[in-house]
């Protein structure tokens, strides 16, 4: 048994109007949660989102011996009486995230334990960019036949280290560790997403030494960490805002996105603008509306500050709706692009030329189906599809895309679409 959502499409009527709120960033969350665990004091954090991965953040906090308070949308985490090293096996395994913590764990006990990561069926998310950079500084790693053991029995030492793989979650967990090594760190070829910088701008908030943020190379010197007597706000999450532009430019007559940053989203801009679509900002908030035709766009994935893959997905139920040929290349995933054949089964013509490429021809008429939701990100392309759709959509897994987007199916009733949760 589980929840999904029921949407009756609108038939390609472009008739959404309002404001959608952007809560706070799921991926700028759980990193400052897992830099908690070296941080003295209580930890504050503001404007977090009421989403399912935070709770499962929790349980293997707790598990690990934290005292955490979720209250609205505020956390706060103490962890003076963290000792345990072993991640909670069932947690651990549903949220990919939960890598951001062996870092921090490792740091402050010499040795973490945690199985092969689990989280979104999206291809091959490899450990080893991490434990590549803890072995560099002076760990060691015993692998088993469904878990990790990592040690340092004095602590990690300074040294250098270069990303052979651009990886936000290796450089955040490799960057938290760092904070309280035994000499200077020095990492190379480092994630710059807006999560990364507000990871290092909260380190630096509680007393660590970090230069080069935003850049390709920081440099960290060890400093304890104290917690800052304010809370800590999580920034907007980007991927949200680029995902409700996404839904102004399908089905918007007019949309506005609040509470969004918009020096976060120019490669999602520059592709809407490309394809037709006027966003304009002002204090309200950003606005935006389905034109009257949409123009097709080839659009290549990238990290920051490419385009997110995080936001590809609902950009191609936006392709399907274009004329002429679009092509999208996700250069970031292998298997990302295998939510298209149910688009396909709605009626879009995708043409997958191999695992990172698709062809889009369009526009096409989409009609409803019945869809399993792979992943959050998969998920929230297919209700978008289906609110566009011909007919009533049934959009299963809603906990899975729960996990990434709070009260989603309030926030787009809100705007005028029709739909519902029950229980399948």
């Amino acid at each position: 048994m589980g929840s999904a959502f029921v949407i009756e499409g609108l038939g390609g009527e472009k008739k959404l109007t309002g404001s959608i709120p952007v809560y706070g960033s799921k991926n700028a969350v759980l990193p400052l949660m897992a830099a908690a665990v070296l941080v003295e004091g209580e930890t504050k954090l503001s404007n977090v989102p009421g989403i399912a991965d935070i709770r499962s953040m929790i349980t293997i906090l707790e598990g690990l011996g934290a005292y955490v308070t979720y209250t609205g949308d505020s956390v706060s985490l103490r962890t003076q009486d963290l000792t345990q090293t072993v991640l909670d096996r069932a947690a651990a395994k549903s949220l990919r995230a939960s890598v951001l913590l062996t870092g921090p764990v490792l740091a402050r006990n010499k040795s973490v334990t945690f199985p092969h990561p689990g989280g979104d069926l999206i291809g091959e998310r490899p450990v080893d960019v991490f434990l590549n950079a803890f072995v560099k500084l002076g760990a060691t790693v015993i692998e088993n036949a469904d878990s990790y053991t990592v040690s340092a029995p004095n602590g990690l030492s300074g040294g250098e280290y270069f990303f052979h793989v651009v990886s936000v979650t290796g450089t955040e967990s490799v960057l938290i560790a760092a904070t309280a090594a035994t000499g200077p760190v020095v990492l190379k070829n480092c994630a710059m997403e807006p999560e990364v910088v507000a990871t290092a701008d909260f380190l630096i908030s509680c007393g660590a030494k970090i230069e080069g943020a935003g850049t390709p190379t920081m440099l960290i010197t060890p400093a304890p960490l104290h917690a800052p007597d304010a809370p800590t706000k999580i920034i907007p999450d980007r991927i949200e805002a680029a995902s409700f532009l996404t839904l102004g430019a399908l089905l918007g007559r007019d949309i506005t996105v609040t509470g969004a940053e918009r020096a976060h989203l120019d490669a999602v801009i520059d592709a809407l603008e490309i394809m037709g679509v006027t966003v304009t900002v002002d204090s309200a908030g950003m606005h935006v509306r389905a034109p009257e035709k949409l123009l097709g766009a080839r659009l290549r994935t990238h990290e920051y500050p490419g385009y997110p893959t995080d936001a590809q997905s609902p950009q191609v139920v936006l392709l399907t709706q274009a004329s002429g040929e679009s092509v999208v290349i996700e250069s970031i995933f292998d298997g990302r692009l295998a939510y298209t054949k149910e688009l396909v089964r709605m009626g879009a013509h995708i043409e997958l030329v191999s695992p990172h490429r698709a062809v889009i021809r369009g526009p096409t008429p989409l009609s409803a189906a019945t869809i399993d939701t792979p992943d959050i990100r998969a998920g929230l392309a297919y209700m978008l599809a289906a609110a566009i759709a011909q007919g009533t959509s049934t959009i299963n897994n809603a906990h899975i895309i729960d996990r990434g987007y709070a009260h989603i199916d309030a926030r787009l009733a809100a705007l005028g679409l029709s739909i519902k949760r029950v229980e399948s």
